[in-house]
């Protein structure tokens, strides 16, 4: 069953490394958003699919970034969202992988979930036979002897 989340409304997600980054709901608007990237635009055909999902991730975290915690500059100093700062953040293996798999992936799950096609119980399948049969055998020849 597909749940719904109603509220609609940013929540914080943890990334690990004390850094938080409060994000608002992954909607279909954010997705579009993300495909229209120019950096995601510009991939070519012979993108790699990690280069893609690098490409793509950044994109999704630009518009859906809201506020951060744990984020600073070289100095310690906390540092505000904006384009150069998500994507340095996202350049660090641990937590562009955490944002992938806790934000990116969810989005990317209900795709998926769509273009799948269970069987259906009452359906036009239901009662059909299987009309595969078995190899047969090879025949046992006698032994001489």
């Amino acid at each position: 069953m597909l749940k719904l989340d109603l509220s609609n409304e940013p929540a914080w997600m943890d990334l690990g490394h004390r850094v938080r980054v409060h994000l608002r709901p992954l909607t279909t608007a954010l997705m579009v958003a993300a495909r229209g990237d120019p950096a995601v635009q510009a991939l070519g055909e012979e993108a790699g699919d990690e280069e893609s999902a690098l490409a793509f991730a950044k994109a999704l975290a630009r518009v859906a970034i809201l506020d951060w915690e744990g984020v600073g500059d070289a100095e310690g100093n906390s540092i505000p969202v904006s384009r150069e700062a998500i994507d340095a953040l996202l350049d660090l293996w641990p937590l562009f992988e955490a944002f992938q798999t806790g934000y990116v992936a969810k989005g990317l799950l209900l795709e998926q979930e769509k273009n799948a096609s269970s069987p259906l119980p009452n359906g036009s399948s239901v009662g059909a036979t299987d009309t595969a049969k078995p190899a047969r055998k090879p025949a046992r020849t006698a032994r001489k002897g």
